[in-house]
């Protein structure tokens, strides 16, 4: 498990899903990379909007099926803000499509993975953490 270092900038990690089994799943999992991470957690694209305009966020872990869109539209949608852009992106799905990847891909996705493959080892690689 990392520790962000003492003067380090907390890191802030922002968990997109609408399962509570998997926010459950994605929390201890982030927590368990990044032991004083802060974690939010929402259920919908609409809520992710409003809490990235609430503090910052380090971190987008995203599930791709949601009730109002899908998570590889919305990592579209980030990429045309120079500040979103720059926060890396894991979507985490049940079922990664092709059409999926090929919009992961040109929204600078790091990483599109099955939720069972979601590990604390991931969320270090992409926050560059050890």
């Amino acid at each position: 498990m990392a520790r962000t270092k003492f003067g380090d900038p907390i890191l802030h990690c922002l968990i997109v899903d609408d399962s509570s089994f998997d926010q459950e799943m994605m929390y201890r999992t982030a927590k368990k990379a990044v032991e004083n991470m802060k974690v939010r957690i929402v259920g919908t694209l609409q809520a992710a909007r409003e809490s990235l305009m609430d503090g910052p966020v380090s971190l987008i872990i995203l599930d791709n099926s949601l009730p109002d869109g899908k998570g590889a539209d919305f990592a579209l949608e980030l990429v045309r803000y120079p500040r979103l852009a720059k926060i890396p992106v894991i979507i985490a799905s049940d079922w990664p499509s092709p059409f999926m990847w090929d919009k992961a891909s040109t929204a600078g996705v790091r990483c599109v993975v099955t939720k069972s493959e979601f590990s604390s080892e991931l969320v270090c690689k992409v926050l560059n953490v050890s």
